[in-house]
């Protein structure tokens, strides 16, 4: 993903920035301790969608 337009999006139900994992391919909220899916190339950024967080993925 472009890292300047990862800059510019937004956790949709908190408002707080979003961090790129590579590895999952993944935009991940920790204030809203939810990660949303990357589908070819593009972010989607419905809450239905997301994937919960554990506590363990959000230690690191």
């Amino acid at each position: 993903m472009d890292s300047k337009l990862i800059e510019l999006l937004v956790c949709p139900v908190t408002k707080g920035p979003l961090i790129y994992s590579k590895n999952r391919d993944e935009l991940i909220s920790r204030s809203a301790r939810l990660a949303y899916p990357v589908r070819a190339g593009i972010p989607i950024l419905i809450e239905a969608e997301a994937r919960v967080l554990r506590d363990e993925e959000l230690e690191r």
